[in-house]
C-alpha cells in the first residue's frame, strides 16, 4: 500500500482544512487508517483512526469535537476534516495504514504498516 497525503496549508486560527490520503492497492478497504502529526522538536503523536471493518473511529483528546476522520473505500481515500484549528495544531500530518487496530493500539505508531509522506499544516494566530 502506498499513501499520498494532501490538503495541508496555511490557515488562520479558527479556520478549517480537510486533509486527504489517497491509497494505492486493491486491498485498501481491508486496512484500518490513522492520522498522526509531528510538530518541530516533538515526537509523532496520534490524531485519529478509523477501522476497516466497522468504520469505528477514535480520536486523541486534543482534537475531539474538532476533527473528524472518514473514509471512502470506493475512492481508496481517507479524510481528516479539521475545524476550529489552533496554533497548537501546527505540524506535519501523516496518514498511515494498519492491517489490524483496536482501541488499545490505535494510537501507537508501531501498529501501522505503511506511512504517507506527510503534509504541512500551519495555523497562524
Amino acid at each position: 500500500v502506498q499513501l499520498q497525503a494532501s490538503g495541508g496549508g496555511l490557515v488562520q486560527a479558527g479556520g478549517s482544512l480537510k486533509l486527504s490520503c489517497a491509497a494505492s492497492g486493491r486491498t485498501f478497504s481491508r486496512y484500518s487508517m490513522g492520522w498522526f502529526r509531528q510538530a518541530p522538536g516533538k515526537e509523532r503523536e496520534f490524531v485519529a483512526a478509523i477501522t476497516w471493518s466497522t468504520g469505528s473511529t477514535c480520536y486523541a483528546d486534543p482534537v475531539k469535537g474538532r476533527f473528524t476522520i472518514s473514509r471512502e473505500n470506493a475512492k481508496n481515500t481517507v479524510y481528516l476534516q479539521m475545524n476550529s484549528l489552533q496554533p497548537d495544531d501546527t505540524a506535519v500530518y501523516y496518514c498511515a495504514a494498519a492491517r489490524s487496530i483496536y482501541s488499545g493500539n490505535s494510537y501507537q505508531t508501531g501498529t501501522y504498516d505503511y506511512w504517507g509522506q506527510g503534509t504541512q499544516v500551519t495555523v497562524s494566530s
